[in-house]
């Protein structure tokens, strides 16, 4: 018998693995470790080691030998034996007494020398070596949470030194910062928020020596674009990014994109302008609902894509993530008509008249419950120009994850993650009376359950979860059927083959991307003077005139421009 960590054990020399039977004391041995300690186990045939390779707790010990094999695994070691010395002369066989029955039923132990290299000048048969057991330091990196240092620091410190030097004086201003904002392999918009980081607010200007001690510390700490844009962004001081980071980004954007130089001339919509482009990088971007965008979440997004083509497209309605005036024009014209008192919050009864109450009752006490609201409610009972920014988006498209989200939160009436049978019959309850209202026959809700099951059919019989309505392709119709008793009617009575039409001719755009488009044209059409014929002019079409608010609706109206979301 040898003993291995005073483990009693006898060793195989098989070439199948060997299988260890242990039952280790977890309380004794907590060390995780590869087992190298069963490498002393010969493969009798070729001289080499069997190894554990595997990771465990404790020592192996190897399995005892069956009683069937004692014979035949005498015979290899003979042979191996043989082996070693191959011009030793051969050993005699031993015959051995024919073994008792009793002997036959219980293990034989063995002993096994175990085979020392020897230094004779007879070379031994090659053997491969055992393979080495891997520590934890030869363990390449891979995580970096901030990028994969891959750039050259001292290389990207001299281009910053010679565009410093080529300006006058050495000072960049802000009009000046966007070749200094290239050199630094930054999108052109980045500009505004970078001059900021440099300090460029307290003096003007940025001089070579305030900003390459900012930049050196960003590259040095970042590696990749996310990690940068969220370091110049807050200026180093946060890993997460608020709305009001923001803000000179998008100004800087309505201030020099050719594609806004109307915009620029009426000051007092920079601010409906900038915050709805903000309420909708959140209502995209931030899927953690917390108000505060982190690298992970921006790297998930299309976001910097985003604003990098703002410099390759002059016209901004072409790019309809964000950053789209065709898109504010029509949610600030759909809040326009709601506001009547224009404070920049609506009223529940103001969100009654959208869309001629296409909304029930029920669903808006939910949303003025504080089911889909964000951080502190500026007024009680109402709801702000941002917050209809979301509700907006999320009526139109109510396949985007946002809506989905947005809408469960606001049927899942006790916060349990789930739809009960209860809570669709408390939101269908309206929908029916509405319906015997306008003379339509309507179903019962226990074929409407049946019906909405069969089409979502959820993981939990009987209830609906947030990942079954994910998955499913018929949400919009499942949400519409429960408070938007319009678009549900419009489901029920739409021509199949007229919507497989319109649905490819609309091909790769979303429902919002079809909905602004054809409210748009609306819009403009109402915008024009009377008596013109349907067909406009494009020049028309295109001017500031038509695209915004006129100046005397505001005037006659009274209406506050510093305040707001």
């Amino acid at each position: 018998m040898t003993t291995l960590c005073a483990v009693p054990c006898q060793f195989l020399g098989l070439k199948i693995p060997i299988y260890h039977s242990v039952l280790v004391d977890q309380r004794c041995s907590r060390a995780i470790h590869h087992c190298d300690v069963c490498n002393v186990v010969q493969r009798l045939e070729s001289g080499a080691a069997i190894v554990c390779k595997s990771i465990h707790y404790g020592v192996c010990q190897p399995v005892a030998i069956p009683p069937t094999k004692a014979r035949i695994i005498k015979k290899r070691e003979e042979k191996a034996t043989a082996k070693v010395s191959p011009h030793s002369p051969p050993a005699k066989p031993q015959l051995s007494p024919q073994p008792k029955v009793a002997d036959q039923l219980s293990p034989q132990p063995k002993v096994v020398t175990e085979v020392k290299p020897t230094t004779s000048a007879t070379p031994s048969p090659k053997s491969d070596p055992p393979n080495p057991a891997p520590s934890g330091s030869s363990i390449p990196r891979f995580y970096f949470p901030l990028g994969q240092p891959a750039s050259d620091d001292v290389k990207e410190l001299k281009k910053v030194s010679e565009v410093f030097g080529t300006l006058k004086e050495g000072k960049a201003y802000k009009n000046d910062f966007g070749e200094v904002t290239k050199v630094c392999n930054c999108p052109l918009y980045w500009k505004g928020p970078l001059f900021l980081a440099a300090g460029g607010d307290k003096l003007g200007c940025v001089t070579s020596a305030s900003f390459q001690p900012v930049w050196k510390r960003i590259i040095q700490k970042h590696h990749d674009d996310y990690s940068r844009f969220m370091a110049i962004m807050t200026q180093m001081k946060r890993s997460y990014l608020t709305a009001d980071d923001f803000v000179p980004l998008i100004q800087d954007v309505i201030d020099t994109h050719p594609g806004l130089t109307f915009l620029q001339e009426a000051q007092e919509f920079h601010s409906r302008y900038l915050h709805t482009v903000i309420a909708r990088i959140f209502y995209t971007v931030n899927r953690s609902w917390s108000g505060q965008i982190n690298i992970p979440e921006l790297r998930r997004s299309n976001l910097l894509q985003v604003i990098s083509s703002l410099e390759e497209e002059d016209d901004i309605n072409q790019i309809t993530d964000f950053f789209s005036y065709e898109h504010f024009y029509v949610i600030y014209c759909k809040f326009w008509e709601l506001d009547t008192d224009h404070d920049l919050f609506i009223s529940q009864q103001d969100l009654a008249r959208h869309n001629d109450g296409a909304i029930s009752s029920r669903m808006a006490e939910r949303i003025f419950s504080g089911a889909v609201t964000r951080g502190s409610v500026s007024r009680e009972g109402k709801m702000s120009y941002t917050e209809f920014v979301w509700f907006l988006l999320a009526e139109e498209d109510k396949k985007h994850p946002t809506a989905i989200e947005y809408w469960f939160r606001c049927m899942d009436l006790d916060g349990d993650g789930l739809l009960s049978m209860y809570e669709l019959e408390y939101f269908y309850e309206e929908q029916y009376n509405k319906m015997v209202s306008l003379g339509i026959e309507p179903m019962p809700f226990e074929d409407c359950l049946c019906q909405m099951l069969d089409m979502i059919n959820p993981t939990i019989p009987g209830k609906i979860t947030l990942r079954d309505l994910k998955q499913s392709r018929m949400t919009p119709l499942f949400f519409d059927t429960f408070f938007n008793l319009e678009k549900y009617l419009d489901h029920e009575q739409r021509d199949p083959f007229a919507a497989a039409k319109e649905a490819e001719d609309m091909e790769g755009m979303s429902d919002w991307e079809r909905y602004a488009a054809e409210e748009y044209e609306m819009l403009v059409a109402d915008e024009t003077m009377p008596g013109q014929d349907d067909v406009f002019d494009d020049d028309v079409l295109e001017s500031a005139e038509v695209r915004r608010v006129t100046r005397a609706d505001m005037e006659e109206a009274d209406y506050d421009y510093t305040g707001g979301a």
